[in-house]
């Protein structure tokens, strides 16, 4: 609200004191150079952690008008800005937020948003243009709380926050536009240009909050991004020097905003090198942003994941479709090549209007030629259209120097949102959310997020959904953390957005609102703020969540509501409790589950935005595509106990029965999107077992290509249930020579008719682990299939080895060469390597055939000499 100061003196005087009743004076405990950035916003005050990027709200609606040009005072401890309304006026702000107006009436009327104090307590003041205001803020001044003079820079800059430089005493500030390092000697308004920041070259942010640091760092907050940035010893600067300057943290967006911090208050930096978190951010090394590009740390640009794997819901009903999609995907040795992808140009329709009547088309609102150097090409994954709600679905990948930097994942859904998001599903399936705060894209605040992919790579993720409203002649924007905030039954059109640079998150978005509008006019936005409190990264293990959870703003507690399935097939259960938090910035907990399939869980605050979590296990599921093949049962049930051992167990049991001329398989993926997993410790699989006949196992390796060069082996079944031992040593594959799981990705179990007669096979498997213990006895493993006997030939006895993956009854048999069995020992042979002894008592000299076998494998035939 802007109000009219034209009254006499005495009207003026009644009207302060009114207004000092109302705000108070301010007498509470000063800042005293405390840490902490403050960052102001309208009239709202957050806490910014500069070494995170973290921000949480400290106080809201501190005063009727809007504060900016705010700046610490070393000589009192306070922090003073200038306020909006009333006019002139400018305000002292204690640690409390108590605040205290001063009207100075020499100020101009409005526009007001640069602003530092100096070290002696003289508060810089600048509105738009080249003027700027003296005030005096030492309390132990003559003039304290007065106006001094005015004076003029020596150019006419555009810029949108200053500050001083404890080092020098001098103002530092950045152009907008030509991200030109100013230095400003403040007495007489001499600007140097300093050159162009090279971290900032080539964007256009408005530069609304600046600090520096005790050792003469200048730290730059971009708005529109929130991206923090740090310019090392401007002190020592000289015109033409080559200035240091690098990313530091991703911050919250902000508009109409202005910080203010202690300059002689230190900053904690991160050492790239150590293992550490030395700042406290919870980020370590390269994860770190102020790392990006320094010691070995790479500078935040690798390839992002294609949009051709993206697009998962997250919920409990599509597990096993997405899972059966993704394993007839490596059956058929199915590969996106983005060399053959189709490109993407723009049509003669390209960002024009429609008329309300035409219908809108997902292509038409997909951005291209926004990002500098790259190419587009569809990636779209089509086969999610028959799995999931989406009823259209087109996505395109943007290729820079043969590698994927961006993606757009669009899909139309016409009953409620598209159910997924990267940041619900990623962060139990080995990823982790680096940070979560804001970006403004026209003039709105939409939630960014980091994410560290396992393979290394990090995606700045943006999610908004445009729905149709006014009977379809306009979009409404809704952009929320939590899929329930969306509304059911209405017709969206869901943008996903990922890329490896977050200017390039900008532009996307930017250019894809854009389109939105120029189809049907956006006439609304209804976005939600990110959660204080979230995970920033967590697992599944052996019936627990293991959990790290970020606390922005100093929770004491929370609340965790989870639903889960303990399978496939089960009814979904219900849990909560309350937990604590000890205030910490990282937290670590457990939380006990027992053994589930998968599990959704909210974690809330009861203030701000909850968090929520989506993981499903890697699924079990049936192969019966073959036409000659009819499933008559497939059950999953629960493992009957936790696993505590230090193995990879392959979780829930499975019983299959089916009738076939041809074959039939159950498959088990080790994560819900046949991603790898690390097995190459382990040297044995271990599982109960019965059934009929032989079954083939497959263990399926990212690395391998093509489905016949995977790695198998075979065992028999029968109606006895066994616990086998198979050394992973018994895999073969056609094309590699030795197995190294060391990208395993799933597990197929197969049983084959004849490919005439109609059978009925059966197969129930349980209690399924990768373990170190394929010998009983320390012992090389003796190849599958054969037997060794030593001495050969014989003169008294010899030993029989070989190696039994079950516990069973073994017949050894002894043939002349016309055939007749001349002896036959029956023993039972454990798991692991068998040795045998044979004597020569009743042979006579000559040439025998020696046999080993028993109801689960037969073993290669031997000759055996007698002397």
């Amino acid at each position: 609200m802007h109000i009219n100061w034209v009254l006499s003196l005495r009207n003026l005087v009644k009207t302060l004191i009114i207004i000092i009743g109302v705000f108070g004076y301010g007498q509470e405990d000063p800042f005293n150079c405390d840490y902490n950035a403050y960052l102001f916003q309208y009239n709202d005050i957050y806490a910014l952690d500069l070494a995170s990027g973290n921000s949480y709200l400290v106080k809201k609606d501190i005063t009727p008008g809007n504060i900016n040009a705010v700046g610490y005072n070393p000589a009192d401890g306070y922090i003073w800005g200038s306020l909006s309304t009333p006019s002139k006026s400018i305000v002292k702000i204690g640690k409390n937020f108590s605040t205290e107006v001063v009207y100075i009436p020499e100020l101009p009327t409005s526009n007001r948003y640069v602003g530092d104090v100096r070290e002696d307590g003289v508060y810089y003041l600048k509105p738009g243009g080249s003027t700027y205001y003296l005030v005096d803020l030492n309390p132990n001044s003559n003039t304290y709380k007065q106006f001094i003079t005015s004076k003029t820079l020596s150019s006419n800059i555009n810029i949108h926050d200053w500050a001083f430089n404890a080092v020098d005493g001098l103002l530092y500030t950045v152009e907008k536009g030509t991200n030109i390092l100013y230095r400003i000697d403040p007495e007489t308004g001499v600007a140097t240009s300093l050159g162009v920041v090279p971290i900032l070259n080539g964007v256009n942010y408005t530069f609304g909050a600046v600090y520096f640091d005790v050792e003469g760092r200048f730290y730059v907050s971009a708005n529109q991004t929130g991206t923090v940035y740090v310019i090392q010893d401007v002190q020592n600067l000289e015109i033409g020097s080559v200035i240091e300057s690098n990313l530091f943290a991703f911050g919250p967006s902000s508009s109409l905003n202005d910080g203010a911090r202690c300059p002689t208050a230190p900053v904690p930096q991160e050492d790239c090198r150590n293992g550490i978190d030395d700042d406290g951010d919870g980020l370590t090394d390269c994860d770190d942003p102020s790392c990006s590009g320094v010691a070995e740390c790479p500078i935040i640009s690798l390839e992002v994941s294609t949009g051709n794997e993206g697009g998962l819901e997250s919920n409990d009903r599509l597990s096993s479709l997405i899972n059966k999609r993704n394993y007839l995907r490596a059956k058929s040795n199915y590969k996106f090549d983005k060399k053959l992808a189709k490109k993407i140009l723009k049509s003669e329709f390209y960002s024009k209007n429609v008329s309300k009547n035409a219908s809108v088309s997902l292509r038409d609102l997909i951005p291209l030629d926004v990002l500098s150097g790259t190419e587009t090409i569809e990636s779209s994954p089509s086969d999610l259209i028959s799995m999931t709600n989406a009823t259209e679905l087109y996505s395109v990948d943007y290729i820079k120097d043969n590698k994927t930097i961006a993606v757009v994942l669009a899909t139309k859904t016409e009953n409620g949102v598209y159910e997924h998001t990267k940041y619900i599903c990623d962060r139990l399936l080995g990823a982790e959310l680096l940070s979560v705060s804001t970006i403004e894209i026209r003039e709105h605040t939409f939630i960014k997020s980091i994410i560290k992919n396992t393979d290394g790579s990090k995606e700045f993720v943006l999610s908004f959904s445009g729905k149709l409203t006014n009977n379809d002649t306009n979009f409404a924007i809704d952009s929320h953390w939590n899929i329930d905030k969306y509304e059911n039954n209405a017709t969206y059109y869901n943008f996903q957005i990922w890329t490896n640079q977050i200017d390039d998150l900008l532009l996307l978005g930017e250019k894809a609102l854009e389109l939105f509008n120029s189809k049907r006019e956006i006439i609304a936005y209804n976005n939600s703020t990110p959660p204080a409190v979230f995970v920033k990264k967590g697992k599944y293990v052996n019936g627990t969540l293991e959990l790290e959870v970020v606390n922005r703003n100093k929770t004491e507690t929370i609340t965790y509501s989870s639903g889960f399935k303990r399978t496939e097939t089960s009814q979904t259960e219900f849990a909560n409790k309350t937990i604590s938090l000890d205030g910490s910035y990282l937290n670590s907990m457990v939380i006990n589950t027992g053994n589930v399939f998968d599990i959704g869980f909210r974690l809330e605050n009861g203030i701000d935005t909850p968090d929520d979590l989506f993981m499903s296990d890697g699924v079990w599921g049936a192969d019966d595509s073959s036409n000659e093949t009819a499933l008559n049962k497939f059950e999953i049930t629960q493992n009957e106990n936790i696993y505590v051992g230090s193995g990879h167990r392959v979780e829930r049991n499975i019983s299959l029965e089916a009738t076939t001329s041809s074959y039939v398989a159950a498959y088990r993926s080790f994560t819900p999107r046949f991603m790898p997993v690390d097995l190459s410790q382990f040297d044995a699989l271990e599982f109960n077992a019965n059934g009929t006949g032989e079954l083939e196992i497959t263990i399926i390796k990212k690395s391998i290509n093509e489905w016949e060069n995977q790695f198998k082996t075979s065992i028999s079944l029968n109606d006895t249930d066994n616990h086998f031992v198979i050394p992973l040593e018994y895999f073969t594959s056609k094309t590699v020579n030795n197995i190294d799981l060391n990208d395993a990705v799933s597990i197929v179990f197969t049983m084959s008719s004849n490919g005439t007669d109609v059978q009925t096979k059966k197969m129930n498997l349980k209690d399924i682990l990768f373990s170190q213990r394929a010998l009983s006895v320390n012992e090389n493993i003796i190849e599958e299939n054969e037997s060794i006997i030593y001495p050969n030939p014989m003169t008294n006895k010899s030993e029989i080895s070989f190696y039994s993956e079950v516990n069973a009854n073994t017949n050894i048999e002894v043939y002349s060469l016309t055939g007749a069995l001349v002896r036959k020992i029956e023993i039972d042979t454990q798991i692991g390597n068998n040795k045998v002894e044979i004597f020569k008592d009743g042979l006579k000299s000559g040439l025998y055939i020696l046999k080993v076998t028993n109801d689960y494998r037969k073993y290669n035939t031997k000759k055996l000499i007698v002397n």
